[in-house]
């Protein structure tokens, strides 16, 4: 939207300006007849055809400021940016003051003017900013800052659909403002549509944990408005939101915490909290489990623990639907989540009789 804005208005700026030059020039001498108005036109259109390219030029390095704006502004709280601002105003005055002098010096006085203005002002609102605390306190309002300690947590969709983020906000272990970006709705949304059953209950699930994150976050709880046409799909748009707000990503992606930490970007796994607090789980030790659908491999079985671990049973395929005794034979576990392989009672020997 930048963009467009910055194309015409500096499309219609200098498609007028050249209008101007045009009627400037002497053209009716240069040109006889109907020539010397269509010259004056084709002036003014490539006036503002170049004003349309260079506006889409402005408008990107605009943006850019912008965003960095926002970010920086993410970062102070409110009493900093309006003590900051109150102060500038005062430099601005002192400047003014001081600029009386500076203008009168010889030969240099002129030239001195703006910068003197420029720098003064940039001080005062830097000294009012880093001090506002204090300034606050002379005017007798106590300001507690907070907003530098309170982290910004961008949440993922994933995240979200599994559930246990808001277990995890509930016990104060994770602090911070819970942000959940405008595109991450619009995708549950997509996936609550879905004309696949499962893929529809995550969805319409994952909306309902939204509702519960809200009075879950301890830090506060916000939706943020963003577009980031550049950006293809959900996780690259969660990832330049979370580096133009300094915010980190809270996930259960495996793929997306990899490319936010390439980006630079502070990733929290729940996956690996789970893992961090998960008790070990030994060869040898009995699990019960009830097997719910068929593994990859053949005479293999596959449940899953309260908190969504996946078992996968040697010689279960025969008792689907049942729950059953299992003893677990390794553990795989890594950052994308933890799979636990067991067997049946007595399977080895069973299947050593039929070999």
């Amino acid at each position: 939207m930048l963009i467009l804005v910055s194309r015409v208005v500096l499309a219609v700026l200098l498609g007028l300006g050249a209008y101007q030059a045009g009627a400037a020039m002497p053209l009716e001498e240069w040109f006889s007849g109907h020539w010397a108005s269509a010259v004056w036109a084709a002036v003014t259109i490539i006036g503002g055809l170049a004003g349309f390219l260079v506006g889409g030029i402005v408008g990107r390095v605009l943006r850019g400021r912008l965003r960095a704006i926002d970010r920086a502004a993410d970062r102070r709280s409110a009493a900093e940016l309006t003590v900051g601002a109150l102060g500038l105003v005062v430099g601005l005055v002192v400047a003014a003051l001081a600029g009386v002098a500076v203008a009168r010096l010889p030969i240099i006085g002129p030239y001195l003017l703006l910068p003197v203005v420029l720098i003064v002002a940039i001080v005062f609102g830097r000294i009012a900013a880093r001090k506002h605390v204090d300034i606050l306190g002379l005017v007798g309002i106590r300001w507690r800052p907070h907003s530098a300690s309170v982290p910004t947590r961008l949440v993922d969709t994933s995240a979200i659909i599994d559930g246990r983020l808001v277990d995890v906000l509930r016990t104060r272990f994770l602090s911070g403002a819970i942000v959940v970006p405008d595109f991450v709705l619009h995708e549950l949304q997509r996936v609550a549509d879905s004309t696949d059953g499962l893929k529809r209950a995550r969805g319409r699930r994952g909306l309902e944990l939204v509702e519960e994150l809200k009075t879950s976050a301890n830090g506060g709880f916000s939706v943020r408005a963003g577009d980031y046409p550049d950006a293809e799909g959900v996780d690259a748009k969660l990832v330049e939101m979370a580096r133009d707000i300094g915010a980190s990503i809270v996930t259960t992606d495996y793929n997306l915490n990899k490319v936010a930490q390439i980006r630079g970007v502070e990733v929290l796994n729940v996956n690996e909290l789970a893992n961090a607090l998960k008790p070990a789980v030994l060869p040898g030790e009995p699990l019960r489990v009830k097997i719910i659908r068929e593994g990859r491999e053949y005479d293999q079985g596959v449940g899953y623990l309260g908190d969504g671990t996946m078992i996968v049973v040697e010689g279960g395929r025969p008792l689907l639907g049942e729950e059953v005794e299992v003893e677990v034979t390794s553990v795989l576990q890594s950052p994308s989540g933890k799979m636990i392989f067991t067997r049946l009672p007595g399977h080895r020997a069973e299947s050593g009789r039929g070999g």
